[in-house]
């Protein structure tokens, strides 16, 4: 929210002899020309052109709000009309208006406050009069002078006592604290207190799709408690790891599909989370314009080195033991320490030595292989810190047509005690790369072809043959069992071995057209240029390599990366 957004908040009643009056205005002479010392020296706008179209509408306006520009300002009111007997007229009306800037985008969250406030007094003045009280004291309709302060000398402002105006206390107290705050807790007697916070207006949350991986703004493990009763949220928090995508967390959550996209909608909208690309080594990354601010800037690569760092590991010796695992265990030493099998052992052996040095090995079924991690805090730790000049030579040798797999063979020296996976997802959180992803585009389809005409009219005959036993069934009154595939009435047409292996032909033929057609079909929706791999890929349940074969076999398919 913008800090000093608030030029001016004032109050205005309406009064059956004097009309519509300006009675209390914070900062003094900002709505009315005022006397004070303290008073701006011209009111922001012409109160009088506007106040009884606007301020105090008439009562078909009262109780909505209303903003309105005026003077390169926006006024943000919400008028209110009492209808009771005890008032002159049986009515009493009033406004407690905000004064901000026109080019405040985000007033509509004034406007709330603006609403809640004009709700909060219209339920003090039905309970107690609050605002009504200190008219019957006689101070504030006196002179034209009550346009200010509301006729206040010495106690103008202090809120609770005898000689000053609660509503113009109201006033000064509501100001500063949105202001400084951007909330307010405003005790008014011992049962009553206003509440004010400006909320942000947040943008509609993008779609989510299924390819979609949730990575956690916040964490979780310090929320004290539970960051919603919602239990589809709940079954699906524990699993957002920033490495599986929405349909994999489903999955895992054994939670609906539709329900987890909401519910991960519900997180983005809040910022609780933001949405990458599935990471691949397959896939392409390039910088954007953005990488210009993250050479310059030295927080960011600060902040990046601390992120993609990794504990390095300290490979032991190999030493091989002959006493048994269970009395290795007994000996302790597993914090830090793993082992590998005999046969991962055999091979690593076989491996690095020749045919002629093959002699005969110890055995190796106790053998392990032990490192330690380095710590963080540890004396090696400005040996292991990541260069500035490391990381911009990584981001910046990333470019189209070359996949991260490529790119890592290329760069392994630089790599050591870096998190690939950490690097990329840095720089597309802070915008100075982006993922290139692969679409197709179908310029011409052709799917499997019908069977023969000759089959064809088997399979017709056969099916007219079932159709006619099924019927005189239904007519005797008996039932017959739904029958899957055509080998049963074939046979019955082809009685002869021929006539039996033309029917398993067309059987064979039947299931192998409609398998090409059935995965064909849901592939060409995907064929317009719109739907990257990655949603293609996870909407089908198959790996990339499968899907591009499959593509080449629909008909002609142009695939572009963009």
């Amino acid at each position: 929210m913008p800090t000093r957004a608030i030029k001016a908040i004032f109050f205005t009643r309406f009064h059956h002899e004097k009309g519509s009056r300006v009675l209390h205005q914070v900062p003094e002479g900002s709505i009315t020309p005022s006397s004070s010392p303290s008073a701006l020296r011209t009111p922001l706008f012409d109160v009088d052109a506007i106040i009884n179209t606007y301020i105090i509408p008439n009562q078909q306006f009262c109780d909505r709000l209303l903003a309105f520009c005026t003077n390169h300002y926006r006024v943000i009111g919400y008028p209110v009309c009492i209808r009771e007997g005890r008032y002159s007229r049986n009515e009493f009306i009033f406004n407690f208006a905000l004064v901000v800037e026109e080019g405040v985008s985000d007033w509509i969250a004034y406007g709330e406050v603006a609403r809640k406030l004009g709700r909060l007094l219209r339920g003090l003045e039905e309970q107690g009069e609050f605002l009504s009280r200190e008219e019957e004291e006689g101070r504030v309709w006196e002179d034209d002078g009550a346009t200010g302060g509301g006729g206040l000398g010495d106690g103008e402002g202090s809120f609770g006592l005898g000689g000053g105006s609660k509503v113009f206390a109201l006033c000064e107290m509501v100001l500063e604290d949105l202001n400084n705050y951007a909330e307010c807790m405003i005790p008014i007697d011992d049962s009553n207190t206003i509440n004010l916070k400006l909320f942000p207006t947040r943008a509609p949350p993008p779609p989510i799709y299924a390819h979609q991986v949730p990575v956690l703004t916040i964490s979780l493990s310090s929320l004290h408690t539970p960051i919603s009763s919602d239990l589809t949220l709940n079954r699906i928090l524990p699993h957002i790891n920033g490495i599986s995508s929405v349909a994999h967390i489903a999955q895992l959550a054994d939670t609906d599909l539709s329900l987890t996209r909401k519910a991960i909608q519900h997180l983005v909208y809040y910022g609780c989370l933001v949405l990458l690309d599935i990471f691949s080594f397959g896939a392409v990354y390039a910088p954007t314009a953005e990488i210009g601010g993250f050479v310059v800037d030295e927080s960011v690569k600060e902040e990046c080195a601390r992120y993609v760092r990794v504990p390095r590991m300290r490979i032991g010796s190999i030493k091989p033991k002959l006493g048994s695992v269970e009395s290795e265990r007994s000996r302790g030493g597993t914090d830090e320490r793993s082992s590998i099998s005999s046969s991962s052992r055999s091979q690593l052996h076989s491996e690095h030595t020749t045919p002629s040095d093959r002699a005969p090995a110890p055995d190796f079924s106790t053998t392990s292989v032990s490192w330690s991690v380095r710590d963080a805090d540890s004396d090696d730790e400005e040996s292991n810190a990541i260069s500035h000049m490391t990381l911009i030579t990584l981001y910046t040798s990333l470019r189209q047509g070359l996949t991260l797999k490529n790119w890592v063979l290329e760069n392994v020296e630089l790599l050591g005690g870096i998190d690939v996976r950490r690097l990329i997802t840095f720089g597309i959180i802070k915008g100075f790369l982006y993922r290139v992803h692969k679409y197709a585009i179908a310029t011409s389809t052709s799917l499997p072809p019908a069977p023969p005409a000759s089959l064809q009219s088997v399979s017709t005959s056969a099916a007219v043959n079932h159709n006619d036993v099924s019927d005189q069934a239904t007519i005797r009154g008996g039932h017959l069992a739904r029958i899957p595939s055509l080998v049963a009435p074939t046979a019955n047409a082809f009685p002869h071995p021929a006539g039996e292996r033309r029917a398993e032909e067309m059987v064979r033929l039947n299931s192998l057209v409609s398998e090409e057609r059935e995965q064909g079909l849901p592939l060409v929706r995907f064929l317009d240029g719109m739907h990257c791999f990655d949603e293609i890929c996870t909407e089908l349940g198959m790996s990339e390599r499968v899907v591009e074969g499959k593509i080449r076999g629909v008909g002609e398919v142009q695939v572009f990366s963009r």
